[in-house]
C-alpha cells in the first residue's frame, strides 16, 4: 500500500510543478495581449503567494480535520480551476482574482505532502520528490513554447494545462481510499514533538539564520522562473517561443539536480550540498550575464543555475531535525515553509519594481546580489552551529 500511495504521491508532486513555471514562460506574450506593463507579473505572483502562505499556515489544522488525501485532491482541484481561468481571462483583473485559487491550492498541498513524506517515508526521497516537481515545472514552458511556436493564443497553453490537471485531480480521487487505508493504520504522533511559540521559536540559536537561507534560496528559485524569459526577450533579443523553451531549461537543470542529488546527499552532507549549490548558481548566473552570439549559451547557463538550485531546498528541510532540536523540528519547518513563501512573494515583485525604474537587463546582478545573501547567512548559519556544538 505504501509503494503505490508513493507512486500517488510523486505524481501529486508533479502536478504542484506544472503551474508553477506557466507565468513566467506566457509572460513576455501575456502582457503585451493584456496591455499592461511587464513590471505587472509581480502583482500576479504577489497575489498567488499571499494565498499561498495563508494556506500553508493552515494546512497543519486541515491535515488533521481531513487527512492528506482529501486535502491533496481539493488542493489540486483549486490549481485546476485556477488555471482553466487564467485560460479564458481576457482583463489584468480576471487574472488577479483566478490567482487566488492558484496560490491556495499551491500552498496546503506543498505543505501537506512534504510532511507526510518525512513522517513515512526514507529521506531520499525528499529530494525525488522535489525532483518530481521539476518534471511539472519543465513540462509547461514546453506546452507553452508549442502553443506559441505555434501562432496560437497563450490561454490555449494554459487551458492544456487546465485539463493535466482536471486528470490528475481524478487520479487524486481515485486513490482517496489508500489514504484513508493509510491515515488508519499508522501513527504520526511523534512523542518527542513539543508545540513552542513562534517568539520562542526564533530564540533557538540559528534558526534566524536559517529562515533568511530559505528566504533568500526562494527568492532565487521564483525571480529566475518568472523572470528569466522576460529578460531574453526584452534585453537579449530572442523570439518568445524560443525564450519560453530555454527558461524550461532552469527547471529541467533543477529536476536533474535533485534525481541525482538522492543518490548523494547523504555521502556528501546537507551542509556541503547547500555550499556546493550555491557556488554552482553564481558560476550559471556570472555566464547568463554575458552576451552571446550563440543562443543555446543561455540554456547552457540556465541549466547551470538549475542544477546549484537543485539540492538546496531539500538539503534545508532535511536537515533541520539535525541542526535543532528534534522536539522542535516540526514547528521550525513550519515556520522556514513561511519564510520561504515570503521570499516568493516579496523578491520578484521588487525586481519587476526595479524594471519599471530601470531596466530588465539588472537581471543577472539582482540574482548575483540574492545567491551572495543566501549564502553569506547559509554559513552563519554553520558558524553559529558549530559554536553551540
Amino acid at each position: 500500500m505504501y509503494t503505490l500511495l508513493l507512486v500517488i504521491i510523486y505524481i501529486a508532486f508533479i502536478s504542484l510543478g506544472l503551474p508553477d513555471s506557466l507565468l513566467g514562460s506566457a509572460w513576455p506574450v501575456m502582457h503585451r495581449s493584456l496591455d499592461v506593463p511587464i513590471s505587472y507579473a509581480g502583482m500576479i505572483t504577489v497575489v498567488i503567494s499571499i494565498g499561498t502562505i495563508v494556506s500553508s499556515l493552515l494546512s497543519d489544522h486541515l491535515t488533521k480535520k481531513f487527512g492528506t488525501g482529501l486535502v491533496t485532491l481539493v488542493s489540486v482541484m483549486l490549481t485546476a480551476v485556477a488555471l482553466f481561468g487564467f485560460s479564458f481571462s481576457q482583463s489584468f483583473i480576471m487574472l488577479l482574482i483566478f490567482s487566488i485559487p492558484y496560490g491556495i491550492g499551491a500552498g496546503a498541498v506543498d505543505a501537506a505532502l512534504n510532511n507526510y513524506v518525512a513522517l513515512h517515508y526514507a529521506s531520499r526521497h525528499m529530494n525525488w520528490l522535489h525532483s518530481f516537481w521539476g518534471v511539472g515545472a519543465s513540462i509547461s514552458p514546453y506546452i507553452m513554447s508549442y502553443f506559441l511556436t505555434g501562432g496560437r493564443a497563450y490561454t490555449e497553453g494554459y487551458f492544456f494545462v487546465s485539463l493535466l490537471q482536471i486528470g490528475l485531480t481524478f487520479i487524486l480521487f481515485m486513490s482517496l481510499p489508500l489514504w484513508k487505508q493509510s491515515r488508519r493504520t499508522s501513527t504520526t504522533a511523534d512523542e518527542h514533538y513539543e508545540p513552542i511559540a513562534l517568539k520562542d521559536t526564533l530564540k533557538i540559536k540559528g534558526v534566524k539564520f536559517v529562515l533568511i537561507t530559505f528566504f533568500g534560496y526562494c527568492a532565487i528559485e521564483s525571480t529566475a522562473g518568472l523572470w528569466a524569459s522576460s529578460y531574453l526577450v526584452e534585453y537579449r533579443g530572442l523570439p518568445a517561443n524560443i525564450a519560453a523553451q530555454f527558461a524550461s531549461y532552469f527547471f529541467i537543470g533543477i529536476t536533474a539536480g535533485r534525481f541525482l542529488a538522492g543518490f548523494i546527499s547523504d555521502v556528501v552532507g546537507d551542509k556541503r550540498m547547500i555550499r556546493y549549490g550555491s557556488l554552482i548558481i553564481l558560476l550559471g548566473i556570472s555566464l547568463f550575464m554575458f552576451d552571446y552570439s550563440s543562443h543555446s549559451m543561455y540554456m547552457i547557463s540556465l541549466i547551470i543555475i538549475g542544477l546549484g538550485c537543485a539540492p538546496i531546498y531539500p538539503a534545508i528541510i532535511h536537515s533541520t531535525p539535525v541542526n535543532f532540536p528534534k522536539r522542535y523540528s516540526q514547528s521550525i519547518i513550519g515556520i522556514q515553509m513561511a519564510s520561504a513563501y515570503l521570499g516568493t512573494t516579496v523578491m520578484p515583485p521588487l525586481f519587476g519594481f526595479i524594471v519599471s525604474v530601470s531596466t530588465i537587463g539588472l537581471f543577472p546582478v539582482y540574482l548575483l546580489i540574492l545567491t551572495g545573501f543566501m549564502l553569506f547567512f547559509s554559513e552563519k548559519l554553520n558558524q553559529t552551529l558549530k559554536l553551540t556544538a
